[in-house]
């Protein structure tokens, strides 16, 4: 029987990249080479439901977005931008530098826009792209038009206040608190019994290390950038994308329209599941994702 999970306290690899220290995690000798990145907030071990599954038939390697997770976090605007362009770059710098040669790309939430962001500047390294609830980004600054006007004009406002480093700290450290985010993964989780402490503990631990806040907060403040829809069309290799139906933060219904470009293959809705597919229903999701996988390679 093959083990499903990973444990916590596996130890991790650092790869250096633009002076700074990038933790990821590896398993897998043969296969082709995927690499996993994680949504806003998380980490590698978001997909330790995943890593051993995909592992029996990949080289597969989850990484830690310059920012979060075990990676460092250098101060926002002086050392780094935190950007979708800066992520990008970081998972197609890796994939040549330290998986040495092109990858699927599989990611969660924001992690999908990093993934078509490095297939699109960087084409060579992505053999197929892999998204999972996909960030809509209905905060972005062209989406906002669209919104009821408390959302429309309510987030500038807020996003103004916790640019008062003073105003945000303390917000952060309210959000950080256990309770605080096992109440937000209730929300994103369609099924109660998947939040786990451990969970919990995923989340929280990189929160207590020097510079997360001022990275939390220098995103929240981030309201350009690409979207879906801009990166979709641009993108050489194929699509696939898995949407959780009971996701309250990124609706179905607008997903389905991403399903419109032809550069995707596959939508799959992932009935009952919440907004994080890999960790509430890995049983779904690593399947697809291998027989995706071999039906690529199949067609090469």
């Amino acid at each position: 029987m093959i083990n499903t999970t990973f444990p916590m306290t596996t130890s991790t690899k650092i790869w250096q990249w633009l002076g700074f220290s990038i933790c990821y995690q590896t398993q897998g000798t043969t296969g082709p080479a995927v690499i996993l990145i994680h949504g806003f907030g998380a980490s590698w071990l978001h997909w330790r439901k995943n890593i051993p599954a995909l592992a029996v038939n990949c080289r597969v390697y989850a990484i830690d977005l310059i920012g979060f997770g075990g990676s460092d976090k250098p101060k926002p605007g002086e050392q780094i931008t935190y950007t979708l362009e800066t992520w990008g770059q970081q998972v197609a710098d890796f994939c040549r530098e330290v998986v040495g040669e092109p990858a699927f790309l599989v990611g969660n939430s924001i992690g999908c826009i990093v993934a078509m962001q490095a297939a699109a500047t960087n084409p060579d390294v992505a053999l197929g792209t892999a998204l999972l609830n996909c960030s809509l980004r209905l905060l972005h600054d062209r989406k906002r038009v669209t919104l009821p006007w408390m959302k429309r004009f309510g987030a500038p406002i807020l996003q103004n206040l916790l640019a008062i480093q003073s105003v945000g700290d303390f917000f952060f450290n309210r959000l950080a608190q256990p309770k605080t985010v096992k109440n937000i993964l209730l929300q994103a989780y369609a099924n109660p019994e998947t939040v786990t402490d451990e969970l919990v503990d995923i989340l929280m631990t990189p929160a207590k290390d020097p510079g997360a806040a001022a990275v939390f907060l220098a995103f929240t403040a981030y309201s350009s950038g690409p979207l879906p829809e801009d990166l979709l069309p641009r993108l050489s290799c194929p699509v696939i994308i898995l949407w959780g139906t009971a996701d309250p933060w990124e609706p179905i219904n607008l997903g389905r329209e991403l399903a419109n470009f032809p550069q995707v293959q596959k939508f799959i809705p992932l009935e009952g599941v919440g907004h994080c597919p890999q960790d509430e229903a890995p049983e779904l999701v690593n399947p697809i994702l291998l027989n995706w996988i071999g039906e690529l390679l199949s067609r090469r």
